[in-house]
């Protein structure tokens, strides 16, 4: 079945930098686009970013851009967020899915999730 398996969170101060990974098995990772979404305490679920399945195109929310980087090595099955110049307001669970969209009724397969915490 398909599994979704994040990894890298943790503590981080304001201005800093994390990297998440998320490494897709059971299914062709190689043929689907990859996205992550995030979870703040006491709201909803909102899209982070995606990437197509060749890399070939990206799209972000404007509340990272510029600040974070999705890419995405095939080989290893292996999709990765780069956040640099970190917020306290980016404080949330991350959540990698399998898809292409904005709109998270469109996912079906989601990790577990991985705390960020980014302290001021």
């Amino acid at each position: 079945q398909v599994q979704l398996v994040e990894s890298g969170g943790g503590l981080a101060q304001a201005g800093g930098s994390l990297r998440l990974s998320c490494v897709g098995s059971g299914y062709t990772f190689s043929i689907y686009a990859m996205a992550w979404f995030r979870q703040a305490p006491g709201k909803e679920r909102e899209f982070v970013a995606a990437i197509t399945s060749n890399s070939g195109s990206t799209d972000y929310a404007a509340s990272v851009k510029g600040r974070f980087t999705i890419s995405r090595d095939n080989a290893k099955r292996t999709v990765y967020l780069q956040m640099n110049s970190l917020k306290p307001e980016d404080t949330a669970v991350y959540y990698c899915a399998r898809g292409y969209s904005r709109i998270e009724s469109s996912y079906k397969h989601w990790g577990q999730g991985s705390q960020v915490t980014v302290t001021s």
